[in-house]
């Protein structure tokens, strides 16, 4: 069978069905934002893992090594956040072709360790090796959190609010721009009016913030330090790398649910509604499909709406219902959608 048509989390499902846990240690294995480990302490572990590869999760002709090495680390760290956990240690494998000198090397630990010093992180090791094919980066990170703090994806219920920090769409609309103008570019070093080596400038005035959202994310430790100041736990979360769309569905399985989300409600960015409008492209679709805003969606008891409402960067976009009603999109005019689970897929 051809892997596409299983998809990504088809192909996971498919593999990981009959894993079965043996050691009481491990209290959660896949199906989450992190594994999570206890050793008969007070603080259970987290721990998470991504592989990035060059040509599928990032283009250098638009991203240079140090900030490939902030994001490299913050998706990582995203995860453990969106278990409720405090991320401590990061260990980071490298794969380089013969192309890359020592210089790229450093300037791509130079970002690793900029996102680290941010949450306070330690680098502890990792392993580096040769490639034929290009640039591949593989981190694991860290966690802890106490038993009675880790959120699952499988906790929420009836009535529970939906939730999402910041924006959304933003970095599928700096991608889409940023690949307009390496197209661009392209054309430009076959016409002959650009020369490879020169240093490429397009003119991203006025589209900064979208453009930073593709490169350089932001895991939202501050919205979850946010909700417990203000006392409020989370019954379900998770981080967006995939669309919420497709986060949407993983909660809503996991926790036996469904959902009605408000079109009207979807917090999307100005410059991200400008690029959608350019592009000729549907925003709302952008917000719901585009990937990598590793924004927060998490659900909360319906008591604490008047807490949520008067908080800055978390925005209400619906409620979790029966699972029989399914996951709906009510839109702007009323009309209720099926919620189709048409996440980003990288190199598809």
């Amino acid at each position: 069978m051809d892997i596409s048509k299983l998809g990504e989390f088809g192909l996971i499902d498919h593999i990981t069905k009959d894993i079965e846990i043996k050691n009481p240690s491990t209290i959660k294995g896949v199906g989450d934002d992190c594994a999570v480990l206890s050793y008969g302490a007070d603080l259970q572990t987290l721990v998470t893992t991504d592989m990035l590869m060059e040509g599928i999760h990032f283009d250098l002709t638009y991203v240079d090594m140090r900030t490939l090495g902030y994001k490299s680390a913050m998706v990582n760290i995203s995860d453990i956040f969106a278990m409720g956990g405090t991320p401590r240690q990061l260990t980071v494998s490298i794969a380089l072709s013969k192309r890359f000198s020592v210089e790229d090397v450093a300037d791509f630990y130079d970002g690793l360790k900029a996102a680290c010093q941010k949450w306070n992180i330690d680098i502890i090791g990792g392993d580096t090796t040769s490639s034929k094919t290009g640039l591949a980066i593989s981190i694991t990170c860290i966690g802890e959190a106490r038993k009675e703090d880790i959120i699952y994806r499988s906790g929420a219920k009836e009535t529970d609010l939906v939730c999402v920090s910041g924006d959304l769409g933003a970095a599928y609309m700096g991608l889409q721009l940023l690949e307009r103008e390496k197209t661009v570019y392209y054309e430009m070093l076959k016409e002959g009016k650009q020369k490879q080596d020169d240093m490429w400038t397009p003119d991203f005035a006025g589209k900064e913030y979208i453009i930073q959202r593709q490169l350089q994310p932001e895991a939202r430790g501050d919205i979850l330090a946010q909700l417990r100041e203000a006392g409020i736990r989370p019954t379900s979360m998770m981080d967006i790398s995939d669309g919420l769309s497709s986060e949407l569905h993983h909660i809503c399985k996991q926790s036996a649910t469904g959902c009605r989300i408000y079109e009207k409600n979807l917090p999307i960015d100005y410059q991200t509604a400008l690029m959608a409008e350019e592009l000729n492209m549907n925003v709302t679709t952008c917000a719901l499909n585009g990937g990598e805003d590793y924004e927060l969606l998490f659900t909360c008891p319906i008591g604490d709406n008047d807490k949520l409402q008067s908080m800055e960067g978390i925005k209400v976009i619906g409620y979790i219902t029966k699972p029989e009603l399914g996951l709906k999109l009510v839109s702007r005019d009323g009309n209720e959608f099926d919620l189709l689970a048409q996440g980003w897929n990288h190199g598809a």
